[in-house]
């Protein structure tokens, strides 16, 4: 399928040095796109990311920046520094998060259940995945807004999962991304920067699964690289109309036209099908 270009537009994709985060910021690169990684620790992983995909590209188009979303002046320097490398900012991927693997490594296996969960810990995971996109949301609309143009994407997960027992607090902070999709999507209304969720509808392999999962499991989980072509689509100008919903990655069929793809991946984010997904 051939994918929208994205010369010329400038991305943030938090979290950029591995999984996912990694994966669209080389699909991205790919599309034209120049792109700021950030990662709240991990500076050298990321500038690693960067370095390769320049070399590969022959050109300067990646920036690593570390940087924690949970820290409102980080995200206004991830913006800054942005606009000032590249000369704006377009795209803006909330993809930083943390997952269960910070309450117990046996997530999987056994659960822990809310009362159990350390107080910081879930203080920790609550502030990077519902005020870290916040934070990063409320620098980058203002220049969207200048140019009325801009797409924030927020990397969101099944719904079951958002209720399945021992998923506290990981499963209630991606449901509270998910209204804060659908509320800015209606707050930005008319003015050209839309709000969307995009997951990859299934278990994925990221270093959000614990390193003990055996290969026979691991060869059942999706790529990161499932995210790409329904990112890229999310991010250009043909999705111009499509705001508050949620994309399903693992639906989006490669063969079909990205419009008649994206058309059988979508639905609304939120609450507003509980039925699916």
């Amino acid at each position: 399928m051939k994918t929208a270009s994205l010369k010329g537009k400038v991305a943030i994709v938090t979290g950029g040095g591995r999984g996912l985060g990694h994966a669209m910021t080389l699909g991205l690169t790919r599309a034209g796109a120049s792109v700021v990684i950030s990662a709240a620790r991990q500076a050298d992983e990321i500038g690693k990311v960067a370095d390769d995909i320049n070399a590969m590209l022959g050109e300067r188009r990646v920036l690593a920046l570390q940087a924690d979303v949970t820290q409102e002046a980080d995200c206004r320097r991830l913006v800054d520094e942005a606009i000032a490398a590249f000369g704006g900012l377009h795209i803006l991927v909330n993809n930083a998060g943390r997952g269960m693997k910070y309450v117990s490594p046996a997530f999987l296996t056994e659960p822990t259940r809310f009362w159990e969960v350390d107080t910081d810990t879930w203080r920790t995971i609550v502030d990077t995945n519902v005020n870290g996109p916040f934070l990063m949301a409320r620098a980058a609309v203002p220049p969207m807004l200048r140019q009325r143009w801009g797409r924030i994407i927020n990397i969101t997960m099944n719904h079951d999962t958002m209720r399945r027992a021992g998923f506290s607090p990981y499963g209630p902070s991606k449901a509270a991304l998910e209204s804060e999709t659908v509320i800015w999507a209606q707050d930005l209304a008319g003015s050209g920067v839309t709000v969307n969720g995009l997951l990859p509808g299934g278990a994925t392999d990221t270093g959000m699964i614990p390193d003990g999962v055996s290969e026979a499991v691991r060869r059942q989980l999706l790529r990161p690289e499932v995210m790409v072509e329904p990112l890229l689509w999310l991010a250009s100008e043909a999705s111009a109309d499509i705001t508050g919903t949620r994309l399903d990655a693992a639906r989006w069929d490669s063969s079909l036209a990205p419009e008649r793809a994206a058309a059988a991946a979508l639905e609304p984010a939120g609450w507003a099908n509980q039925a699916s997904h």
